[in-house]
């Protein structure tokens, strides 16, 4: 079963990502694949590229964090093998290129560690705990490696985990 992947690109600044709609439809099917999730049939995933100012207005109303995210997932809940529609993920174009760039990463890996992050979560994962941080770091090294993308944890999920604690 082949989801639906619904793709808006609502910034221009996109436009130098080349065939970010097909990066982002591959990059959902490999994630699939690797996390073994069932999925209903004909399920629904919507993929926004947006701009600072987009996902900042969400992230203010959804989170109550004035500020732009690089990823923001919306998952629609309900258990993923039953539900017709997985939720939504949203990526800005300003964070996700800087991150990439201070980080020493090209732009098109990290929109692609982006989109496993966001696609993870509308699955039910987290990484609120040490474990569910293990877990979920776990799987996104395991589906970027399938795509030929290199470990770009610096400080790994389960450490901010582990310091949020404190």
């Amino acid at each position: 079963m082949t989801p639906v992947i619904d793709v808006t690109i609502e910034a221009e600044e996109w436009a130098s990502l080349e065939a970010p709609s097909q990066l982002a439809e591959d990059t959902i099917l490999a994630a699939i694949g690797e996390s073994g999730v069932s999925l209903a049939a004909n399920a629904e995933i919507s993929v926004l590229f947006c701009d600072d100012g987009f996902i900042r207005d969400l992230n203010r109303e959804w989170r109550g964090i004035d500020q732009p995210a690089n990823v923001l997932s919306f998952p629609a809940g309900g258990d993923a093998a039953f539900a017709p529609l997985l939720g939504d993920i949203v990526i800005a174009f300003e964070t996700a290129s800087r991150e990439a760039t201070e980080a020493g990463r090209p732009l098109r890996d990290h929109v692609v560690h982006l989109l496993v992050h966001g696609f993870l979560h509308l699955i039910g994962h987290d990484h609120f705990g040490a474990a569910e941080a293990e877990t979920m770091e776990a799987l996104e090294r395991a589906i970027l490696g399938r795509l030929g993308i290199a470990d770009p944890f610096r400080e790994s999920l389960i450490e901010e985990a582990a310091d949020a604690n404190d």
